[in-house]
Parts: structure tokens; sequence; C-alpha cells
């Protein structure tokens, strides 16, 4: 029997934190709950509405759920365009980064210079730069006979704010699986040279199945930045032209800030929310059991 006294002391350390997330997270999230379940006349003039608004938003039928229901797939189609597109780029540019000398740390620290530019200044800088008339991107297009015009052209507008998120935050997936690369032994190589294994065997066999779960965790983070994004669509394109870029992030604003109509915002960011986490949930949950058969 261990008979050694038990320090709890080591809660202390760890109480401010817990009173920190609680007042950033746990208390907004109960006003929201409060206001989702009331509607308001006039000015701090709130009555009960129960679950109306809840109703309202999930039945396509009624001009709230159309509204979000645009709005829920054409974030999701973003999320998904851009993850097909940035897990493999990221991947194909981090086996092509040298694995040792001076260029490690040089291709490392330009790789990841867009992610340190704010959101802001990243749609500023695209705003400009997609321009027909004096962006270099949009007037090189026009100049080759394409129809680019962000501010007329649906497609045009997708097109750039998923080039956007590419250029922004691919590196995020280079950075992740660079290192995932480099965790993995010399021996697996050695093992691989002696028996002759092609450069596609190689990397199907020891370092696709190495980077599983670096991947899961970019996966992750990618679709939860990319369900959110708000900034970069605002800037450049406004939610437009129409609604073409009008995601859920932005439909929310307008419907709190535009309309004021905070019953019906706190409904939908509620529900935004519950699709976030389920989403990660459930792809965690699959990817985690894959993993596990693939170890056994």
């Amino acid at each position: 029997m261990n008979d050694k006294p038990v320090n709890n002391r080591a809660w202390l350390m760890v109480l401010p934190v817990l009173m920190f997330v609680l007042f950033s997270s746990v208390i907004p999230t109960m006003t929201v709950v409060n206001y989702s379940i009331q509607d308001s006349m006039g000015v701090n003039n709130f009555f009960w509405n129960g679950d109306a608004w809840f109703r309202e938003l999930l039945d396509p039928s009624t001009e709230l759920g159309a509204r979000f229901a645009g709005a829920l797939v054409r974030t999701f189609a973003f999320s998904f365009t851009c993850l097909a597109i940035q897990i493999p780029l990221g991947i194909a540019i981090a086996l092509c980064l040298p694995r040792r000398g001076w260029a490690v740390g040089l291709s490392l620290v330009l790789i990841a210079l867009p992610m340190l530019i704010p959101w802001n200044v990243v749609g500023m800088i695209w705003q400009i730069f997609a321009r027909a008339d004096i962006g270099l991107f949009g007037a090189t297009l026009t100049g080759l006979g394409l129809r680019y015009n962000v501010t007329q052209d649906p497609v045009s507008a997708w097109v750039t704010i998923v080039v956007i998120d590419v250029w922004h935050w691919t590196p995020l997936v280079v950075l992740l699986s660079y290192a995932g690369l480099r965790a993995i032994p010399d021996a697996y190589y050695q093992a691989a040279r002696i028996d002759g294994a092609s450069r596609w065997a190689v990397f199907s066999k020891i370092e696709l199945p190495k980077l599983r779960k670096v991947l899961v965790i970019a996966t992750l983070l990618r679709f939860m930045q990319t369900f959110m994004i708000y900034t970069e669509p605002v800037v450049v394109t406004g939610g437009g032209p129409g609604d073409s870029t009008t995601f859920l992030s932005i439909d929310l604003v307008k419907i709190a800030i535009g309309q004021v109509d905070l019953g019906k915002a706190a409904a939908m960011s509620l529900v935004y929310n519950l699709i976030i986490i389920a989403v990660c949930w459930i792809f965690y949950t699959a990817m985690t059991q894959l993993d596990r058969r693939g170890d056994a």
C-alpha cells in the first residue's frame, strides 16, 4: 500500500486558467443562449420566444431557414474545396523541402511568412492584387482573355477566395507535415533502400502512414478555420456578387449587426457552433479508428 500523501496544490496553478476560460467562453455562451430563446422589441425590451427561432432556422421552407441552408452549403463547399487542395499540396511541398543544411531554416521561414500576415491585411492585399485594371493577378488573367471580375462574376469571386485561403494557410499544413517527416527514424529509409523500394513505395508505405496523426491535426485545424472564414471574403468581395461568397459567418454578422436581430443571430450562432463541434468529432473519431486499425 502506498501511504505517500497526495499534494493537490498544483490545482491552484490551474485555477486562474479555468477562471479565465469560464469568463471568456462559458459566460458569453450563456448570454447567446439567453438571446436565442427571446425576441426583442426596441432597446432592452425582450420577451420569451422559446424554440421558435431554432424551428424557423432548421425549416428550409422559411426565409431564415432557406438563407441558413444556402449559407451552410456554400461554407461546406468552400471548406472541402480548400481541404482537397491544401492537404495534398502541403504534403507535396513538405516532401520537396531540404532535410539538412542551411537551406532548411531559410525554407521554413519563407514558407511561414504568409501565416504572419493578419487576416484583414491579407484581404486588403488581395483586394488590390485581384483588381482587373491595376492588380497583378486580375490584370494578368484579364490580359489572357479570361473573364475575371470579383465584383461581378461569382466564379471569379469564389476562385479568388479559395486561392487566398490556399496561399495564406497551406504553409501550416507544410510545417506540420515537415515536422512529421523529420520525426520518421532513418532506419525505415535504410530498410527501404536495402529492399530497393521505389519513391512511391517509400511514400505510401512509410511516410504517409507515419503522417496520419499529423494530418488529422492539420485537417481539423484547417476545417475549423475555413468553416469560420470571415475577414477575407468581407474585404475582397463583401460576400458578393449576390450571395455567392456569403458564408455562414458573414450571414450571421449581417443578421446580428445589419438587421439587429439578436434572437435569430443567437440561434444561428449556436447551431453554427454545434455543426463545427459535430463535424470535428465525427472526423476525429473516424480518423482515430482508421489509425488504430492501421497499427493493429
